[in-house]
């Protein structure tokens, strides 16, 4: 596990995979890598040892909106999959698109254990058409000098952008 999270800047450079790749990682309830398949180690640019046992946030690129993640997160303490689109960064500040499909992992008797996701790359159209919404949602964030409010504004933001769609966020999502 990495000792103490880096700060990794930005590099302003985007990286890909490869169309039939699929990024594997499970965490444990809150968010610890357990799992790191060899194309999200090579991806990311992180050893093995330093992924597991660290915050799956460690890959968070920080243009990505919060309230996307609540969203998620609130998604998962329902025991509901969710499908996102999602900016990560690499440990040299590279960035990668993927479309995410993250599901609850469960034991025998049901009771969540952990996280499973699945990453492929994204089309180039839905990532344009994201883009400007995740900017939206962020700049909302940032707006505040409260990091809590910040967030609660962004929320109710991407709430009013799902109404004004009259569809629910995975019809969005794949409408996109």
């Amino acid at each position: 596990m990495l000792a103490t999270k880096e700060r990794v800047v930005p590099s302003g450079r985007e990286r890909s995979f490869g169309e039939d790749q699929i990024i594997v990682s499970k965490t444990d309830l809150q968010g610890r890598i357990t799992y790191a398949n060899d194309v999200f180690i090579a991806v990311s640019g992180y050893e093995e040892a330093e992924l597991i046992g660290a915050p799956h946030s460690l890959i968070r690129h920080p243009d990505m909106p919060r309230a996307v993640f609540k969203f998620l997160w609130d998604t998962l303490a329902e025991g509901r999959e969710i499908f996102a689109y999602v900016n990560n960064m690499a440990r040299n500040g590279d960035n990668y698109w993927v479309l995410a499909h993250v599901t609850p992992s469960r034991d025998r008797s049901g009771r969540i254990t952990g996280y499973h996701s699945n990453r492929r790359v994204p089309e180039r159209r839905c990532v344009n058409a994201i883009a400007g919404i995740y900017r939206a949602l962020r700049d909302t964030e940032r707006a505040h000098t409260d990091r809590q409010a910040g967030l609660i504004a962004s929320h109710a933001l991407l709430v009013q952008t799902l109404a004004g769609t009259g569809k629910n966020y995975e019809e969005w999502i794949w409408s996109l």
